[in-house]
C-alpha cells in the first residue's frame, strides 16, 4: 500500500471538520491594496431618460416570453437561433460551468484571472441581482444599457424568424443566451465564461463546446425538473462535458461523482478532481476575506488573498484556478504554475455582489443570495466564522419553488430572530405562508412578519440595534437573489 499523500490528508481534514483558523491581524489590507482593479459593481438604471425608456421596452418584450422557470427540455430553438446568426458561439473558446451552487462566484473568479492575464473576456451568468444587463459582461463589467439594447435590436429579426418556424417561441433565457453569444462574437472576446441556467444537457447555453467543463458541487435543487437524487441531477449536468474537453470537478457526493466520471470516460475527456489533482491546502481568516494556499494543476500558490468570506468561496477559488490552468494547458502541456503575482492580483480584485456582501455598518447588514439548503448551510457556516455578531437577525424572502423549510432549518442556529417578508417576484412565497413555516422551525416568539421588504429591513435593523451601539448586532438578508437585489437597492447600493 502506498503512503498517504499529505495533500489528500489536508483536504480530507478540511472536508470533515472546520479547520483550525487563526485571525490574521495584519497583511490583508496590503494584499488588497496591491491587487488589481476591482470588478465593477452592479449597474444602476440608465441616467438618460431615452435610454432608460428603450431598455424598459426591451425588458417588457423579454418579459412577454416564457420565464426562466417555464421550460421545454430541448435545445432545438436556441440551435435554430444561433444557426441563423452564423454560429457566433464558435467564434471563441469557452469555459462552461454547471452545478448547484457557486457557479456565479466561480465564473467571476475565472473572469478575473483571465483579465489579469490580459485576455478579453465575455461572461454570461444568471440570474441578475439588480439589472438585466449584469448577465452579459465584457472585460469584467456588465455591458452598457445602450449596447444591451443595440444587441437585442440587431438580432430581433432573427428571433422573430425562429419564432415563426418553431412550435414554441424562444424563451426569455434563450433570447438572452443568443444575445450573449452574439455580443461576445461582436466584441470580439478571447474567451467566454458561460454559466448554465439550469441543468446542462438541454440548457440553452449548451450549444457551445466548452474547452473546459466545470462541475460545481451538486446538491438537490430543481428536483421537479432535474431528478430527485444526486445521480439523476448529475446525469443532466454531465451533458456539458464535450468530447476531448477537460473536466474540472469540485467535490461531489459519491453517486454524482460516479455519473460524472462515467460521462467523462465516454467523451474521452480529461478529469481533474478537487481533493486529488487540485484543491485548498490552507486557509486562514483575514481582514475582509481569507488568505489561501491553493494547489493547482501545476503546483502550489501560497498567500493568495481572497476578499470573500467562507470555506465555500475558498473551494470556488480552487476550482476557478484549476479551470484557468486547464485552459492554458497547465498540467497537460506545461508542468509549471501560472505566474504567482498575476494570480494573487486577480484574486485580490474579485467581488461577488450579493454573496455575504456588507452593505451597511452600525448595525452591520449583510446580503447573501442563498436560496436552497446547501447554499444556506454554506452561508451560515461562513457568517459564524467571519463575523462576531452577538445577535443576528435574519430577513428572509423566498420563492415558492424551493425547499424553504430546509433553508430555514440551515439558518436557525445562527438567527436570534427572523423577519419574514416577500419580494416583488410573481414566484415569491406569500409572507404569511413563509411565516407559518418559520414558526415551525424557530417558534412563534422568534418570528416577525413584514410583507413589505422595506418594512422588514427597518424591523430587522431596529431589532439588531436593541443590542446597543457597540454590542455587535447584525442583519442577514437572504432567501432569494431577487430579495437580495431589492434589498441592495433599498440600502443604497446601485
Amino acid at each position: 500500500m502506498s503512503e498517504s499523500d499529505p495533500f489528500d490528508d489536508i483536504v480530507a481534514a478540511e472536508t470533515d471538520r472546520d479547520p483550525d483558523l487563526a485571525v490574521i491581524e495584519a497583511g490583508s489590507r496590503t494584499l488588497r491594496t496591491q491587487g488589481g482593479r476591482a470588478q465593477d459593481d452592479m449597474p444602476a438604471r440608465p441616467a438618460d431618460p431615452e435610454v432608460d425608456k428603450a431598455l424598459r421596452e426591451v425588458e417588457a418584450e423579454l418579459a412577454g416570453r416564457w420565464g426562466e422557470t417555464k421550460l421545454e427540455p430541448s435545445v432545438t430553438r436556441i440551435a435554430a437561433l444561433v444557426d441563423v446568426l452564423g454560429e457566433p458561439q464558435r467564434a471563441y473558446p469557452s469555459i462552461h460551468i454547471t452545478g448547484t451552487n457557486g457557479k456565479t462566484s466561480t465564473a467571476r473568479m475565472i473572469e478575473a484571472l483571465f483579465g489579469a492575464f490580459e485576455l478579453r473576456t465575455g461572461r454570461y451568468t444568471s440570474p441578475h441581482v439588480q439589472s438585466i444587463t449584469e448577465r452579459i459582461s465584457l472585460d469584467g463589467a456588465p455591458i452598457s444599457a445602450e449596447r444591451f439594447i443595440e444587441t437585442y435590436r440587431d438580432i430581433k429579426p432573427y428571433i422573430e424568424m425562429v419564432d415563426a418556424q418553431q412550435e414554441y417561441r424562444l424563451s426569455f433565457f434563450e433570447v438572452l443566451t443568443g444575445m450573449a453569444y452574439a455580443a461576445f462574437a461582436d466584441a470580439p472576446v478571447d474567451v467566454a465564461v458561460v454559466e448554465v441556467g439550469m441543468g446542462g444537457s438541454w440548457d440553452a447555453t449548451n450549444v457551445i463546446d466548452g474547452d473546459v467543463a466545470v462541475i460545481m458541487p451538486i446538491d438537490l435543487d430543481h428536483t421537479d425538473r432535474l431528478g430527485g437524487t444526486h445521480a439523476e441531477i448529475a446525469t443532466e449536468k454531465a451533458g456539458i462535458i464535450k468530447r476531448g474537453a477537460t473536466v474540472i470537478m469540485a467535490q461531489q457526493p459519491v453517486d454524482a461523482a460516479q455519473v460524472l466520471l462515467k460521462k467523462a470516460v465516454e467523451a474521452d475527456a480529461t478529469v481533474a478532481r478537487e481533493g486529488l489533482e487540485f484543491g485548498v491546502t490552507a486557509r486562514q481568516v483575514a481582514l475582509g476575506g481569507q488568505l489561501l494556499t491553493l494547489r493547482g494543476l501545476g503546483g502550489e500558490y501560497p498567500e493568495v488573498y481572497l476578499p470573500l468570506h467562507g470555506a465555500h468561496q475558498a473551494h470556488n477559488a480552487a476550482v476557478a484556478l484549476a479551470a484557468v490552468e486547464a485552459f492554458f494547458g497547465v498540467g497537460a502541456q506545461r508542468a509549471e504554475t501560472l505566474d504567482l503575482d498575476t494570480v494573487r492580483k486577480a484574486f485580490a480584485a474579485v467581488s461577488s455582489p450579493g454573496r455575504l456582501e456588507i452593505v451597511r455598518r452600525s448595525p452591520t447588514v449583510v446580503l447573501d443570495a442563498a436560496h436552497n439548503p446547501a447554499g444556506a448551510r454554506a452561508a451560515a457556516e461562513a457568517v459564524a466564522e467571519a463575523f462576531d455578531f452577538s445577535r443576528l437577525i435574519g430577513v428572509v424572502g423566498a420563492t415558492d419553488d424551493k425547499d424553504v423549510r430546509g433553508l430555514l432549518e440551515a439558518f436557525e442556529p445562527i438567527f436570534a430572530e427572523v423577519v419574514v417578508t416577500q419580494n416583488s417576484s410573481h414566484r415569491a412565497m406569500d409572507a404569511d405562508e413563509l411565516a407559518a413555516l418559520a414558526v415551525e422551525v424557530f417558534g412563534d416568539e422568534r418570528v416577525q412578519v413584514e410583507p413589505r421588504l422595506p418594512d422588514a429591513l427597518e424591523a430587522a435593523i431596529t431589532l439588531a440595534e436593541e443590542e446597543g451601539e457597540f454590542a455587535g448586532g447584525g442583519v442577514l438578508v437572504t432567501g432569494s437573489v431577487i430579495t437580495v437585489g431589492e434589498a441592495r437597492l433599498l440600502l443604497g447600493r446601485g
